[in-house]
């Protein structure tokens, strides 16, 4: 186990490294730099920028420097700690997204395990009671959460929570919470605020899921083994949870991967829409400004949640499944 832990996080690291360069190539594609964008806004409000500010922009940000010799001093800032300064809002990067990052993982966690919660027992039940009305109503339920932008929901959500019940519920926090420090009365308000926006963004998800959990449970509960155990008398919920339910499992723990980086990405519209104080916004602020600091750095935390996510999925892969061995023979 050590071995194998070792050896997926050096793959990891080496994962990393390749992620920060793809992420800051990417951001450089687009023609100009920071300093374009920013001449664009000014003209665009009536105020003219000379071609010395401009050069002296460049020359303070590091933009006059060859790429490489940006990447290069970006990636060493990062090893440091350092994730640089944001053009865009005038502050270090780790200031800009240090509660929003934070609080992008509460919502993110809460959707994934709002997902796991609802789509697992609601897709056992689905493939155990196959064609029945139970079946019928979920099915057609999962197509729906498959079918609807999250962003759609999200309006609507915002539309009949106003209209027929009179509540803002867009938002983390309450209007005296929201520029308040830390303290127990803002974290109960925080979770009084959570469940909406983690069940918008997470539907798809469970959507998702029931279809998984259902197509694979029924491929395992018309296996020999499955059979021979009902044949010996053992109670039907011993038998679908023993085995067919952990081996069904397995399509969950190999999503893990990628699903926590989606929920953080995918929430951008969500985020919005919702006005929630999240990653989503300030990355497609700065993907548009082409701050590539901080940008950057948020692509590098999204390309490192999903290498994490992997070794997760790796890892609880082993422990439910015995027939995966982590050493080849």
């Amino acid at each position: 186990m050590i071995a194998f832990l070792v050896r997926r996080l050096l793959l990891a690291l080496f994962t990393v490294w390749a992620v920060s360069i793809l992420s800051f190539v990417i951001i450089q594609l687009p023609p100009g730099d920071y300093v374009t964008s920013y001449i664009a806004a000014q003209s665009s409000s009536g105020s003219v920028v000379s071609e010395e500010q401009a050069q002296n922009l460049r020359k303070l940000y590091g933009l006059d420097q060859p790429e490489y010799v940006q990447y290069l001093r970006w990636v060493v800032q990062v090893v440091q700690g350092n994730f640089g300064q944001s053009m865009e809002w005038g502050r270090p990067v780790s200031e800009v997204i240090g509660d929003r990052l934070g609080l992008t993982m509460v919502v993110s966690i809460g959707a994934l395990v709002f997902t796991w919660l609802l789509a697992l027992p609601i897709g056992i039940y689905s493939a155990v009671r196959q064609y029945s009305a139970g079946d019928y109503i979920v099915t057609f339920i999962g197509f729906i959460g498959l079918a609807v932008p999250s962003f759609m929901i999200a309006l609507l959500v915002l539309y009949f929570g106003f209209k027929y019940f009179n509540l803002n519920v867009g938002g983390l926090f309450s209007t005296e919470y929201a520029q308040a420090p830390w303290s127990l009365g803002k974290v109960w308000d925080l979770l009084k605020h959570l469940p909406i926006p983690a069940l918008i963004l997470g539907l798809s998800g469970m959507a998702q899921g029931i279809r998984i959990m259902r197509a694979n449970l029924l491929d395992e509960l018309r296996k020999p083994y499955v059979m021979t155990a009902r044949a010996r008398g053992l109670h039907p919920t011993r038998v679908i949870l023993k085995y067919p339910v952990r081996v069904a499992l397995n399509p969950f723990a190999s999503t893990i991967g990628y699903t926590l980086p989606y929920i953080v990405s995918g929430s951008i519209i969500v985020s919005l829409v919702l006005s929630l104080p999240t990653v989503g916004p300030v990355l497609l602020k700065a993907l548009v400004a082409q701050d590539m600091f901080l940008a950057g750095t948020i692509v590098l935390l999204l390309g490192v949640l999903t290498v994490l996510g992997t070794l997760l999925s790796d890892v609880i892969l082993v422990l439910i499944d015995p027939r995966i061995r982590l050493e080849g023979k």
